[in-house]
């Protein structure tokens, strides 16, 4: 029973993110944030990597490109895209976005891996695909044909793009380091390559003259909504299995929505409604009928 409720409230912490995220932007850069949200999580993943592992060991020589690209892709640019996208796109219809992100890997893993593409998972991905149009478009996907698409919405669906690029490369890396091992390298090279664009953006005087709800926004990133949030997720993996804790990742849009209503005072619209709905369902189905193919 506690598991469960670890990964209800990893879901909400996670669900969280897009609000503090939505915060921070409003006082500090792209890359400034970014880079303070992964130093906090990177000290933070190296204390829980000791706690749970025991040490933090050496990767082997051939895995420090795909780790570094790792850090490149799941790091450096979704975290970009991601503040990039939340000066301009409320924090719910960011959420709902990003909910694209299995229908993406799905994609990608045929497209690189030659995994099949069943008719049921197609009708998930098209379900999903014509949601996030409603999303994006506001309702209007007739926009999308005239290219009249806000560059905050471009920028979240780079993050798509750039968790898909993640997720593949994981898969390979793995295979042969834990995920709390793998992630803490990955946000350490992330860290590192976000280090130089953030000092370019003004890093030290967007530190000097944060205030303390854009520092409170950056602490919940980093420790909550990263660290924490990850230790509870794959808990909850190792005790239930990937197919029953991946389930609750469903969740998070809706909870963004609805911390977004709370505490940003967004509305959701009808069309974010419906939008969310179809993504939701189709990403539902594309997991489970990809589940139900590896049985």
């Amino acid at each position: 029973m506690i598991i469960y409720l670890k990964l209800l409230v990893t879901m909400v912490l996670w669900g969280g993110t897009f609000i503090a995220g939505r915060l921070v932007v409003q006082d500090m850069g792209a890359f400034a944030a970014a880079f303070c949200r992964f130093a906090i999580a990177f000290l933070a993943l190296m204390v829980l990597t000791y706690t749970v592992e025991g040490s933090l060991p050496k990767p082997p020589r051939k895995l420090w490109l795909p780790i570094a690209l790792l850090g490149l892709t799941g790091i450096f640019a979704y975290n970009v895209f991601f503040f990039s996208g939340l000066k301009t796109v409320e924090a719910g219809r960011a959420a709902l976005i990003i909910a694209l992100n299995p229908v993406a890997i799905a994609l990608g893993a045929a497209l690189f891996f030659k995994d099949l593409l069943s008719r049921v998972k197609l009708l998930g991905i098209g379900l999903s695909l014509l949601g996030a149009a409603v999303v994006i478009s506001d309702g209007d996907p007739v926009r999308l044909l005239r290219g009249d698409v806000g560059i905050g919405e471009l920028f979240m669906l780079g993050c798509v793009v750039s968790w898909m690029g993640y997720s593949l490369l994981g898969k390979t890396v793995m295979q042969e380091l834990s995920p709390f091992v793998a992630t803490t390298y990955a946000c350490g090279v992330g860290t590192l390559l976000l280090l130089g664009p953030a000092l370019k953006e003004g890093l030290g005087d967007a530190i000097a003259s944060a205030s303390l709800t854009t520092w409170g926004g950056l602490l919940y990133l980093g420790l909550l909504g990263s660290a924490v949030g990850f230790t509870w997720y794959y808990d909850g993996v190792r005790q239930l299995g990937p197919a029953r804790a991946g389930v609750f990742i469903n969740l998070v849009p809706v909870f963004a929505i609805a911390l977004a209503a709370l505490l940003l005072q967004e509305t959701p619209t009808s069309s974010l409604l419906l939008g969310g709905s179809l993504v939701i369902a189709g990403v539902v189905i594309t997991n489970r009928e990809g589940k139900r193919m590896k049985m």
